[in-house]
C-alpha cells in the first residue's frame, strides 16, 4: 500500500462529504414545507334592518255585483215554479233589453221547498216555496238604479249584496300605484332611521307585502229598496270611493 497516497484520499473523501452536506443545506432551503390541513370557517352577517312603508289611495270602482231574486208561495210545486219562473224570465229578459250582456247575468240559487203547518198538531204541508235569485255584474253605474227599478216592477222581493267592486285591470294599476308609493315611504323611512342611528345600511335582501285592503263604501241598499221596492221615488244608488291600504315591508343588510 502506498502510504503517500493516504492524504489525498482522505482530501477526495472530505470534499464528498462537503458536497453532500452543501447539498442537503440546498435542498432545505428551496424545497417548499409540507403543507398543513388548516380548518377554516366563513361567517355571514345575519343582521338586518326592516321598516315598513305603507300608502293610501282613494279610487272610484269601476264594476258592480248585485243580487236580485224572486221567492214566491203557492199551493202547490207547479204553481210556485210557474210564478217564480215567469218573473224571473221577464226580468232577464228586460235586463238584456236594457243592455246586460247575457253572460253577466248568472242563476246564482234556485230552490223548492215546502212549507209545513205546525199548528194542527203535526206536520202537514200547507204549500210550497221557489226561490230563485240571479247575479247581475256591470260597469255602466248609469244602468245600475234602472236594473233595481227594473227588475222590483217586473216582481223581483229581494235585492241584495250591491258589491263595488275594481276589475282585474283597474285592480292591477292601483296596485302598481300602491306599491310603488309604499316602497318609496318605506325606503325614506329606513335612511332617515339609519342616519338617526347613526348606521349604515347595505342592500336590499327581503321584501314583504300586504296584499290591497279595500274600504268599501256602507251599505246602501237599505234606503234603496225603500225608494225602489217599497212603492217610493226611484232608487239612487252611488259608488262612492273606495279607499285602497298597501303595507311594505324592506330589509336592509347593515355595514
Amino acid at each position: 500500500m502506498n502510504y503517500r497516497s493516504l492524504p489525498t484520499l482522505f482530501i477526495q473523501a472530505a470534499l464528498v462529504a462537503t458536497a453532500a452536506i452543501l447539498s442537503l443545506v440546498l435542498i432545505t432551503r428551496f424545497v417548499s414545507p409540507i403543507p398543513l390541513s388548516v380548518s377554516q370557517t366563513v361567517t355571514q352577517k345575519q343582521t338586518a334592518f326592516s321598516v315598513t312603508g305603507k300608502s293610501s289611495m282613494s279610487t272610484i270602482p269601476d264594476k258592480v255585483e248585485l243580487t236580485l231574486g224572486i221567492s214566491r208561495k203557492e199551493a202547490n210545486i207547479q204553481q210556485a215554479q210557474g210564478k217564480a219562473n215567469e218573473i224571473i224570465n221577464k226580468i232577464n229578459t228586460d235586463l238584456q233589453a236594457l243592455g246586460i250582456v247575457k253572460d253577466d247575468i248568472k242563476t246564482q240559487n234556485y230552490t223548492i221547498y215546502p212549507n209545513y203547518d205546525y199548528q194542527q198538531g203535526g206536520q202537514q204541508i200547507i204549500g210550497y216555496s221557489v226561490d230563485i235569485s240571479l247575479t247581475v255584474s256591470m260597469t255602466d253605474f248609469e244602468k245600475l238604479n234602472k236594473v233595481v227599478d227594473l227588475a222590483t216592477t217586473a216582481g223581483a222581493n229581494q235585492v241584495s249584496g250591491v258589491q263595488f267592486k275594481l276589475s282585474e285591470k283597474k285592480e292591477k294599476e292601483v296596485r302598481e300605484q300602491a306599491r310603488a308609493q309604499a316602497i318609496e315611504d318605506a325606503k325614506e323611512n329606513a335612511h332617515e332611521l339609519a342616519q338617526l342611528g347613526g348606521m349604515k345600511l347595505g342592500k336590499v335582501i327581503n321584501i314583504t307585502e300586504e296584499p290591497l285592503n279595500p274600504q268599501f263604501p256602507g251599505p246602501l241598499m237599505d234606503a234603496a229598496m225603500e225608494r225602489g221596492a217599497g212603492g217610493g221615488g226611484p232608487t239612487n244608488i252611488e259608488p262612492g270611493s273606495t279607499t285602497y291600504s298597501y303595507t311594505v315591508t324592506l330589509s336592509y343588510e347593515t355595514l
